[in-house]
């Protein structure tokens, strides 16, 4: 009888097999899957990376490395993804928040922090919410903010709300079906959004990761990937507040389309921030006081 498989023997097979296959990162998938399968945080395998695996454990490896062998993200096999510090769960109606999208919330937590400063119960709204990740940071980093998230999908609405209970947010966050304003007539003092910015051509020659798992409503931004900043431009200026900011990420060559969209609409930039590549990531606007 063969001996049963240990964690650290089965992280180098799922290595040997993802290489093997050609995909990029073989040895981080590798770790991460059989870890997130195995339930080992990096303390455990560093303790046990030598013990047997139950037959279970192995038959649950091996199913999500077939998976991972298809291109199914490995997020997406765990289900979860952490982001801000919080465990977040994924659906088939939600993208997989991305470390770069973390850059969002840096940015404006200083505002909300300010806002609170001054007296202050901010309200936002992220529009396109998805698994609530931008909102629901910002509610976990400041306990005086209250939040809406918009989607035009139920199944990402279902699991924002189901995040938000999981992380002890529930109270101060709603949901709300879009799409973007068409369905309250509340101001907010802040409007945060990672929304599609794709353009259609490109979404269709993007990874299989992308194609055939990621939702194409929350990636395809058009023809020129910029349709959601103008609805959310459109809209913005009758639901924010006077002092209130809208925070956006963009793609890496959107920033002076996008900045004189909302020019255009009556708003001025007030801040950027690029991501971890240097590429433009996140603009700033406020009302312009004419």
């Amino acid at each position: 009888m063969d001996a049963a498989p240990s964690a650290k023997s089965l992280i180098v097979e799922a290595r040997r097999r993802f290489e093997a296959a050609g995909l990029d990162d073989a040895a981080g998938d590798a770790r991460v899957l059989v870890c997130g399968l195995l339930e080992l945080s990096p303390t455990s395998l560093l303790l046990e990376d030598e013990k047997p695996v139950s037959s279970e454990g192995a038959a649950r490896v091996e199913a999500g490395v077939l998976r991972r062998l298809a291109r199914e993200p490995v997020h997406r096999i765990l289900g979860r993804r952490e982001f801000y510090g919080l465990d977040l769960a994924l659906s088939a109606g939600t993208l997989e928040p991305r470390p770069d999208t973390e850059i969002l919330v840096d940015v404006i937590l200083p505002h909300l922090n300010s806002m609170v400063a001054q007296g202050r119960k901010p309200r936002l709204v992220d529009l396109g919410t998805g698994t609530g990740a931008i909102a629901l940071a910002l509610l976990h980093e400041c306990p005086e903010a209250e939040a809406v998230g918009i989607d035009i999908s139920e199944d990402a609405l279902k699991t924002a709300a189901d995040n938000a209970e999981r992380n002890g947010l529930a109270s101060r966050f709603a949901t709300l079906a879009g799409p973007w304003f068409d369905k309250t007539t509340e101001r907010f003092d802040l409007i945060v959004s990672n929304p599609p910015y794709i353009r259609s051509d490109v979404v269709k020659g993007l990874e299989p990761e992308v194609t055939k798992f990621d939702p194409m409503a929350a990636l395809d931004g058009g023809p020129d990937g910029l349709d959601a900043y103008r609805a959310i431009a459109e809209g913005a200026s009758r639901h924010l507040e006077d002092q209130g900011l809208i925070g956006l990420e963009i793609g890496f060559d959107q920033r002076e389309d996008v900045t004189q969209i909302f020019e255009l609409a009556g708003f001025s930039l007030v801040e950027e921030r690029r991501d971890y590549g240097d590429n433009d990531r996140v603009l700033v606007f406020a009302k312009r006081l004419d």
